[in-house]
């Protein structure tokens, strides 16, 4: 069943248009509030984080309004990585969290990310429920006023979530000698990411953390690794880290100046952790996962299953096979053995960790030889033209052309208005071909012509 509000990955559009704007986030506040006080019929606690954009002041004070007028208690955290505020629902034993993000998109855009008390995203069936109660006669759902909910700021979120991260590793876990890049994306992690780091001795360069409220993901981060490519170069560190706007993503960049995106650090990881013993079951990842991976798992004789785009699909697929490992190309990676969600400062740690005895990133990150594989993004008017018949005639032609020759993945993304066209195959100009294909027949429906 079609959810109204709820994409892939929360809820996310462009502010002041459609459902991001202060009257939806007070519903969505009071909707979610309601949900969760109805399972206990007593108040309870929600927390909210934040990225850096502009928008989040507009936002975040209708959230916490729905929330207090539906009698939960709230406590506001300010800018924060998405992970950051998973790991401390569960610590600060709170109902509920929510993140106002929207992850790697422009500023302009804005959205929701909920969490549960067990720091875990939320279902497809919950996400339901609440959308009924978010269409609701709105009155019926809101509080007498001695029963209202209290707001509070919690002024050490960040300090709290390094301390979380840290105990992760041994007590003697040391970065001193070691020299880091990092480019925060102007984003949540602008003050843990460098903060962390430094606290462990390592020597810092980094970019991206001068938030203005509209430079986040702004040519910046894990979705433009060429500014972290050049600070690597420039300074000559052992490791350059590009992180996206909420810190849930990460593309890291070797000694050598080569980015390296999710699938390496899954196989790299993967490969360290079944050495190790830590691997369990096997590794999950998505459609977009490269053929190369695969071949690489299939060789190493590691599980590898393959789970909808979005880590929160990645998770719940970890948990029904009793995997600890599992992520995506663009860099959400979900370490089970620690985490909930993806976290590019973990993910980071956990390769430093791996480089303590004098490995060189370049050495621990080549793990396969990846399919050649491009990836375009079509903007469009509406996602739905794929169900166009024309489309479908131009995707069946496509995939006649590619035959056995690899593989081709057209699919709506659950969080830009864009359609993502991906081809795989050791022929590049036939990628390219079939692309075209397929592009060519979006192009003419989104500019409004007839079939």
């Amino acid at each position: 069943m079609t959810k109204k509000y709820f994409g892939t990955d929360g809820i996310r559009g462009e502010v002041n248009k459609g459902n991001i704007n202060g009257e939806m986030f007070f519903r969505f506040g009071l909707a979610v509030g309601t949900y969760f006080k109805n399972i206990r019929k007593t108040k309870q606690t929600a927390i909210i984080a934040k990225d850096t954009r502009l928008s989040g002041y507009a936002l975040e004070p209708a959230l916490v309004s729905g929330l207090a007028s539906a009698g939960m208690h709230v406590y506001t955290l300010g800018p924060l990585p998405t992970n950051g505020l998973a790991m401390l629902t569960k610590k600060m034993k709170a109902n509920m969290g929510i993140m106002i993000t929207a992850s790697h998109n422009p500023y302009y855009d804005n959205g929701l990310k909920l969490f549960g008390p067990d720091g875990l995203k939320l279902s497809d069936n919950i996400e339901r429920k609440i959308e009924k109660l978010i269409d609701s006669k709105i009155i019926k759902n809101l509080s007498i006023p001695s029963t209202l909910g209290r707001v509070k700021r919690l002024e050490n979120a960040n300090e709290k979530y390094i301390e979380i991260l840290k105990k992760n590793f041994p007590k003697n876990f040391s970065l001193r000698g070691t020299k880091i890049a990092i480019d925060c994306a102007n984003g949540a992690s602008y003050k843990s990411g460098p903060k962390l780091f430094k606290s462990l001795g390592a020597k810092v360069y980094d970019i991206g953390t001068s938030p203005n409220g509209i430079n986040i993901n702004d040519n910046c981060g894990s979705t433009f690794p060429n500014r972290i490519k050049f600070l690597v170069k420039k300074h000559r560190v052992n490791l350059g880290i590009a992180l996206d706007g909420d810190a849930d993503r990460i593309i890291l960049c070797d000694e050598k100046g080569t980015i390296v995106d999710g699938d390496q650090i899954i196989a790299m990881l993967a490969k360290r952790w079944k050495r190790k013993k830590i691997l369990r079951g096997g590794v999950i990842g998505t459609l977009m996962s490269n053929y190369g991976l695969q071949n690489y798992f299939k060789e190493q004789k590691i599980k590898f299953v393959r789970a909808s785009v979005g880590d929160r699909y990645v998770k719940e697929k970890m948990q029904k096979n009793k995997f600890n490992l599992g992520g995506e190309q663009s860099g959400h990676i979900i370490l089970g053995k620690f985490a909930t969600t993806g976290d590019g400062l973990l993910v980071a740690l956990e390769v430093l960790f791996s480089m303590r005895k004098g490995k060189k990133a370049s050495e621990l990150l080549n793990i396969f030889k990846p399919m050649p594989q491009v990836l375009e993004n079509v903007l469009v008017r509406d996602k739905n033209i794929i169900n166009k018949l024309k489309c479908k005639k131009a995707i069946r032609k496509a995939n006649k052309l590619m035959g056995k020759n690899g593989r081709l993945l057209v699919r709506k993304s659950g969080t830009e208005p864009k359609i993502r066209i991906m081809g795989e195959s050791h022929n590049k100009n036939l990628i390219i071909k079939c692309i075209r294909t397929i592009k060519q027949s979006i192009k003419y429906w989104n500019l409004g012509l007839k079939f």
